[in-house]
């Protein structure tokens, strides 16, 4: 068998067994698919509202549209089951688009790159929104250069489904020497969602999942409430985890956590601010596309990630896609980098579904590994962004070289 068989040999077992472990892993690794997706998809079929049309939504308008999809492979063995089949498809185009014809070795180390990442990251990967847009951003990456308007609606798409892909988008935007094109098909996604949202009467919610995350606390496993954990583990009086029933998630309060939450949102925008400037400063001094975007695509995304109130381990999924770029692109630099993310994804495994019990009831150990976890995924932005800093840069001038006498 060719390699590239091999390679989707392995597609197959890593999929049916994630998608095995959403069902018999502990803490209900599918929960939101059924929980939420689920009863939110029901009701914009009946007629009883559409999320982010009729009332403000936590995600933007056109993540409703897989959940409803879901629904025409229920008939199969139930809407969690017609779930998993849904995104291993979607995974499966994105995939097929990498592999191509299996020729090259740098798309072959990145696509076992993603199937290691995939499997060690566990259902979390899987029983998610998140998951289908992870193919979608591959493939709007690998596009750029030469397909730069399906790229940039392709990103666009990903990024009207969960906003994470807005970060290659701005990559994108400063790497890609046709920056026309990526506009416009961004613009061109943009516009038809508003224009639709409107019409069936959402104008005043077309926004809504950016002022609903900007209102949330912090979330336990975001990097910023680590603090919080190890108080609330130490028993300090006013420090506790707790369940929030309007976004439900678990969240952490303690000692002048409203400061805090007041400054997150500022403190992320000044970080994806100061890593945009230097990607643009390394692209006016000659950085290359292929040197220049894989870092800085990276470096937005763990912004997101590392300077963000929230932390869900689905968030690690937005890795994929710049590593895989990266692999691509120069494997042979990018080999170390993708090694330790594959650590990160083992570690949040661990944390969720795995220790989230004991996490729940500051465990110590339970949070110490998600300490551990969030400690190398600062290391992976401060790494990347040293990466980014050390880009190669062409002169645009050359230097006079003095006249032999």
């Amino acid at each position: 068998m060719s390699r590239r068989g091999w390679l989707w040999v392995a597609f197959v077992v890593v999929h049916a067994a994630i998608a095995i472990f959403g069902f018999t892993m502990p803490n209900q690794p599918m929960g939101d698919v059924y929980f939420v997706y689920e009863p939110w998809s029901l009701a914009a079929l009946r007629g009883d509202g559409i999320v982010g049309v009729t009332s403000s939504w936590v995600y933007p308008q056109l993540a409703l549209i897989p959940m409803v999809l879901a629904h025409g492979l229920e008939c199969i063995a139930g809407y969690e089951v017609a779930w998993a089949i849904m995104v291993t498809a979607f995974s499966a185009l994105g995939f097929a688009v990498l592999v191509g014809r299996g020729r090259s070795q740098g798309r072959f180390t990145a696509a076992a790159f993603w199937l290691a990442y995939t499997a060690l990251l566990g259902p979390i990967a899987m029983y998610r929104i998140d998951a289908v847009t992870v193919p979608l951003a591959v493939a709007g990456c690998l596009w750029l250069v030469g397909r730069p308007w399906l790229a940039s609606a392709l990103l666009a798409v990903a990024t009207w489904i969960k906003v994470w892909p807005a970060a290659l988008l701005l990559a994108a935007l400063i790497a890609v020497r046709r920056r026309g094109a990526v506009i416009g098909g961004a613009l061109a996604v943009s516009a038809a969602t508003i224009v639709v949202v409107v019409l069936l009467g959402g104008g005043g919610h077309v926004f809504g999942f950016i002022t609903d995350q900007a209102d949330r606390g912090l979330q336990i496993e975001a990097p910023v409430s680590m603090a919080y954990l190890w108080l609330a583990v130490a028993k300090v009086p006013g420090s506790f985890l707790y369940y929030d029933r309007d976004l439900l998630t678990f969240q952490a309060s303690g000692p002048e956590v409203d400061v805090v939450i007041a400054l997150m949102t500022p403190l992320l925008a000044l970080v994806v601010s100061a890593i945009a400037i230097l990607g643009v400063v390394k692209l006016r001094r000659g950085a290359s596309f292929a040197g220049l975007f894989p870092p800085l695509a990276l470096s937005l995304v763990l912004a997101l990630f590392v300077v963000n109130k929230v932390g869900s381990p689905q968030y690690l999924t937005w890795l994929i896609a710049p590593i895989v770029i990266g692999l691509v692109i120069d494997r042979r630099r990018w080999w170390r980098l993708a090694t330790a993310a594959l650590a990160v994804a083992l570690l949040t495994q661990l944390n969720y579904p795995l220790l989230y019990g004991y996490l729940l009831i500051s465990d110590a150990g339970a949070v110490a590994v998600l300490t551990a976890r969030n400690l190398l995924a600062i290391a992976l932005l401060v790494w990347s962004v040293i990466k980014l800093a050390k880009v190669p840069q062409r002169m645009r001038h050359p230097v006079p070289q003095p006249t032999p006498a």
